[in-house]
């Protein structure tokens, strides 16, 4: 959990950092100026919003249990085995199944399941891929992965702010050939380095996510189950307004994806998520 903390603190730091440095680039010290205030609003509304921004992003509505009772007593059963407080629950409108868990800690906490995925899975590998998102929560995984989120989509603002001001000519001054170059640079380099960014933060996290989920839901095999089925509905049709930028927070990548774009996914590849689940379940691991 520590470990988790000071990765956000990293990140923000980067963050303020990096959009500094762009904002010298791009409109020298008035661009500064407005590159801090920018990360200062950025950090605090990552820390405080970003869940709220995500939600409403996919279009989420709360639910309670007259609404669904059996996915909120699901969910209250393995919250309990987990020793966490009962998160808010959320319901997308997606056939596309899929599941992810979002908030600052394990008491302002909520996940997010499709439409889709109720229909999909049976009650035992539901309850696995809920218990997947409960260890998230309890490992703190949440936060960051929301921060990640957040660094991501600046990234891509750096990149879109460069552009422009290649466009306009950026600010003129005696190192405008160095200055062009530094934005080119952003221009090309800032979307691998937001992929780079949220798998250095999701991937060793899954692996966790699963075996943690695995003992909390008590069947490692209906969670391996429901990640094959996930796995081959989400490559046939991606998550509705699914971004780069949020991928990573979802059990299973909610984009289309193959050759080096599977290289570069947020997420570990999902054979050797189920090779590990099975292990557990036959007592290898």
């Amino acid at each position: 959990m520590i470990n988790n903390s000071l990765k956000t603190v990293f990140f923000m730091t980067l963050l303020t950092v990096l959009l500094v440095l762009a904002g010298n680039l791009i409109g020298g010290q008035m661009g500064m100026i407005f590159a801090l205030v920018l990360a200062i609003a950025m950090n605090f509304g990552s820390y405080w919003f970003s869940d709220k921004i995500v939600l409403k992003m996919y279009r989420a509505q709360e639910i309670d249990r007259s609404s669904a009772p059996q996915l909120f007593d699901m969910v209250a059963e393995l919250a309990q085995r987990a020793s966490l407080p009962m998160p808010r629950i959320y319901v997308i409108n997606d056939q596309t199944p899929n599941a992810f868990a979002t908030g600052r800690n394990p008491d302002h906490a909520a996940v997010a399941v499709t439409t889709g995925i109720t229909r999909l899975l049976t009650t035992e590998e539901l309850a696995g891929v809920m218990a997947h998102e409960l260890a998230h929560i309890k490992n703190r995984d949440i936060l960051i992965g929301t921060i990640a989120a957040t660094f991501a989509g600046a990234i891509t603002l750096l990149a879109n702010m460069a552009q422009w001001a290649l466009i306009f000519g950026g600010r003129s001054s005696d190192d405008d050939n160095g200055g062009i170059i530094g934005s080119l640079l952003m221009i090309f380099l800032a979307p691998i380095a937001a992929t780079l960014v949220q798998m250095a933060v999701s991937r060793s996290r899954e692996y966790v996510a699963d075996a943690d989920g695995a003992k909390i839901a008590r069947n490692p095999l209906a969670l391996a189950s429901a990640l094959g089925k996930l796995s081959q509905m989400n490559a046939i049709k991606p998550v509705d307004h699914a971004t780069p930028n949020t991928a990573h927070m979802f059990i299973v990548s909610p984009l289309l994806g193959g050759g080096l774009a599977k290289l570069f996914s947020t997420h570990p590849p999902i054979e050797e998520r189920i090779s590990r689940l099975k292990a557990i379940a036959n007592g290898r691991a």
